[in-house]
């Protein structure tokens, strides 16, 4: 849903409505900044998310201040950033970045039924790391009791982009400086086992599927 809160301003066309596009660019990513407002001031905190469909899930302790306000729920806004390059131009003031962003707006409300509160326990740890949940212990009681899990129902929001060159002035394109990408590349490195972990124990194929790769 597009309204004037959600509406890309500042150089229109690089903004998208499209669903496909935000959930592409959410998925590439596990953590977000959630701001709202808490006793009057305004807070942003980072936090990992897990997507299924058109709902991101958050979980956190039960005294999390954050998720003790957004289960009132408060109005907030959740911003994902991707960045891809640094543009260098010829002057300081046509230096800038490609990046890829979504800002959602809405509100959270708490996860009670006890199956969609696991499940979305797995779906935010398969966001951080494919096939994980499957390879570990899952929560017990206990834990799942101090854990509260929020889902955020993507129903407003935006995608900006930027992906292009340099745009100087066209005086400038006569100075003698080097412009152009600087491409941004992540990936995992090699991983490093627990001192504590038993020699016979073997890399988790979760943590295979991805050394190397590019994220």
């Amino acid at each position: 849903m597009k309204t004037d809160r959600s509406k890309v301003r500042r150089i229109p066309k690089r903004g998208s409505y499209d669903n496909e596009i935000i959930y592409r660019i959410l998925d590439k990513e596990f953590i977000c900044q959630i701001g709202f407002v808490h006793e009057d001031h305004p807070v942003v905190i980072p936090t990992i998310y897990g997507r299924k469909e058109d709902t991101l899930y958050f979980h956190g302790a039960n005294v999390s201040r954050m998720l003790q306000s957004m289960e009132e729920g408060i109005s907030l806004s959740i911003n994902v950033t991707r960045t891809n390059a640094l543009v260098l131009a010829r002057s300081a003031f046509h230096h800038s970045l490609n990046y890829e962003s979504v800002t959602l707006f809405g509100q959270a409300y708490l996860v009670e039924d006890d199956k969609e509160k696991s499940e979305a326990l797995r779906i935010i740890s398969d966001q951080v790391l494919a096939d994980r949940w499957e390879e570990v212990r899952q929560p017990n009681a206990k834990e799942l009791n101090v854990t509260k899990v929020l889902k955020f129902k993507i129903e407003e929001g935006s995608a900006k982009i930027r992906d292009e060159g340099v745009g100087d002035d066209e005086k400038d394109y006569e100075l003698d400086i080097w412009a152009g990408l600087l491409p941004i590349e992540r990936k995992f490195g090699n991983p490093v086992s627990d001192p504590f972990l038993r020699e016979e124990i073997k890399l988790a194929e979760s943590v295979k599927k991805v050394i190397n790769e590019k994220l």
